[in-house]
Parts: C-alpha cells; sequence; structure tokens
C-alpha cells in the first residue's frame, strides 16, 4: 500500500492509502519524491474543476512529479531500479491521426495524469509510488536532482509556446501574467535569445522571481504599458499567461505590425478588435501541452539552461498536502509549491 492525496470535492482533499501495483510489460513503477501543485491542481481543489470538467468521482492529483525506479516490468531496456526519472505524465494513443502526424499533444485517446476529462477518470502522480509506461519516465542526467526535474512538465509547457512563437533571438518579448507559467516563459524567451523581455502582472509580488528568471523590466502598473505603444508598438512577441481578456487586450496597442501573440493562459472569453488584427497583421497562436519538449525540458534543467529554483517556494510532507495546496493558492505569498513523498 502507498499514501495518495486524492480530490473528492472542491475543497475535500484527502490522504489516502491505495495499492502500489506492480509494473506490467513495458511499464515501470516509480517511488515519488517530488510533485508540483499545478494550476489546475488548484482549481479541482478550489471548485472542483475547470469550465465544463467537473470531478465526478475521487481522483488522485498531480502531473508535475519525479522520482526513483523501483521496480521495472519485462522487456523494459534502458531503465532500472534506482534509476532517477522525470515523468511525464502525458501519454497519447500512438495511433490516431495526430499522433501519426507528430501532433501528440492533440491526441484523439489521450491519457494526462490527473485530469477529469474522461470519465473514469486519470489519477495521477501525487502518490508515494506510480505505475507508469516506460517511456514516460525520462531519465535525469546526472547532478539533477528529483526536486528540480518536477519543474519539468511547466517547463515544457512553456517551451512548446516558445516554440509557438517562432525564433525569438534578437527579438522584443513581452510577457502578460508572471505566475509559474509565466515565470517559466520569460526563462524559455531568455534562452531562446531574446533581446529585451518586459514582465506585467497585476501585483508586485511576482516581481523579484521575474527578474531573477530573466525579465529586463517589470510593471504592476497596466498604465505603464502605454510607454512602449508609439509608432504602432514596440514588441516582436507577447506570451500571454494570464488568461485575462484584459491583459490580451492590452497587448493589441504595444504589439509591432506583423507580431505574435502566444495565447498561453486559459481564462474567459475576450471581445478581441478585429481591425487591430488585420490592420497590423498580427498572427495570434493558441498553444497546447507539450509532446518532445519534456525531454527538452530534463535537458534544459540538468545542463542550467534555465534555472527554476527561484519560482520553488516551499515543500511540504504528503501529510500536509491541504496546507501545501492552501499556501499554493495564495498568489500574494506562494509561486510553485511541491509536495514531498
Amino acid at each position: 500500500m502507498m499514501r495518495a492525496v486524492v480530490i473528492h470535492a472542491a475543497h475535500d482533499l484527502r490522504v489516502e492509502n491505495r495499492a502500489a501495483g506492480e509494473p506490467g510489460p513495458g511499464q515501470v513503477r516509480v517511488r515519488i519524491e517530488a510533485g508540483g501543485i499545478c494550476g489546475s491542481d488548484l482549481h479541482y481543489f478550489q471548485h472542483g474543476g475547470f469550465g465544463a470538467i467537473r470531478v465526478k468521482h475521487p481522483m488522485v492529483l498531480g502531473h508535475e512529479v519525479a522520482g526513483v525506479i523501483d521496480a521495472v516490468g519485462a522487456g523494459v531496456a534502458g531503465l532500472a531500479p534506482g534509476q532517477a526519472v522525470a515523468v511525464n505524465p502525458s501519454l497519447p494513443c500512438g495511433r490516431c491521426r495526430f499522433c501519426l502526424e507528430g501532433a501528440q499533444q492533440h491526441c484523439l485517446d489521450m491519457r494526462f495524469y490527473g485530469s477529469a476529462m474522461r470519465d473514469p477518470h486519470v489519477d495521477g502522480g501525487f502518490r508515494e509510488a506510480l505505475v507508469c509506461e516506460a517511456a514516460q519516465a525520462v531519465p535525469l542526467p546526472p547532478g539533477l536532482d528529483t526536486t528540480t526535474a518536477a519543474f519539468a512538465e511547466p517547463l515544457a509547457v512553456c517551451l512548446h509556446a516558445a516554440r509557438q512563437a517562432g525564433p525569438l533571438l534578437g527579438r522584443r518579448v513581452l510577457v502578460t501574467g508572471c505566475g509559474p507559467i509565466g515565470a517559466l516563459a520569460i526563462a524559455a524567451a531568455r534562452m531562446g535569445g531574446a533581446r529585451e523581455i518586459v514582465a506585467t502582472d497585476l501585483s508586485d509580488a511576482p516581481k523579484a522571481v521575474a527578474l531573477k528568471m530573466g525579465a529586463d523590466r517589470f510593471h504592476a502598473d497596466a498604465d505603464a504599458l502605454a510607454a512602449y505603444a508609439p509608432d504602432k508598438g514596440w514588441f516582436d512577441v507577447a506570451l500571454e499567461a494570464s488568461g485575462s481578456p484584459r491583459a490580451l487586450l492590452g497587448i493589441l496597442p504595444v504589439l509591432r505590425p506583423g507580431g505574435t501573440i502566444v495565447q498561453i493562459g486559459i481564462g474567459g472569453d475576450a471581445p478581441v478588435p478585429m481591425s487591430v488584427l488585420a490592420a497590423k497583421e498580427i498572427t495570434w497562436r493558441g498553444t497546447f501541452r507539450f509532446h518532445a519538449e519534456f525531454a527538452m525540458a530534463v535537458e534544459a534543467l540538468a545542463k542550467r539552461a534555465i534555472d527554476a529554483t527561484p519560482l520553488l517556494t516551499g515543500r511540504f510532507p504528503i501529510e500536509r498536502a491541504r496546507e501545501a495546496f492552501e499556501l499554493a493558492g495564495d498568489r500574494g505569498r506562494a509561486m510553485k509549491v511541491q509536495i514531498a513523498f
């Protein structure tokens, strides 16, 4: 038996015993050591779901996890007990037309850890032991600890978003929303060679982290962006990580003609002036999850090309999971909170 963090309904979070399970052919069992609380985990905790997606029965949360293999199933090569790994929470089918086209993030039969999109739900990784497909276990290079490796999933999201923006070398980049994803988007833009990065948020709280992650300037005053609007705008790329319609509309005056908006944040509907999109020839692109970028994220963390440690607010043992979730939901005090298993 092992312990797991299970959501039953909004604010009904429990630590329960579950069967650890044995790895079957092509599978490994990972003793989880670190798990980061994501925004989607908080939505399940605070609201019982998001949008039309609701928790219909108890579900293990978590998809930002790393640990050490303790058992391998038949036919597994290249992985062994004692090996530290980051667990890719994405398990595409590999057979549908999107998988065959190399767009696995749009798989028609996706199984993603800690998601209530399917019924029955897909249990997540906030548990002491997780049986997964061997392909999901990405070995950690020497020197990369599991606490840091647990940042691979959110970093992969941001690396995929950065690729959606096109080449960033020499570009002026605006990042709106400086939660964990916005902060890692800043780091991804810096790694991509951005010439200048300006970050914005409604609060001053994330300023120190945003600057440590690579932002040149930070603004909490929405009116401050007006300085970038003359002559049809200043920025080449905007990475919109807040999901706020107000933030999206604030980008349009400061984005140069021919600029690109990458929509990372997911919020409500926004009335967008199509005349501005057309007249300034703006490209507005969505971005969703990742695929190949997960292994890239592990490599970037291992090589210290991106340092995610400024984001880590604190770590809590599994028996204090509720306390960890309550802190993670306080944006004035927390950036990224992890559970230690």
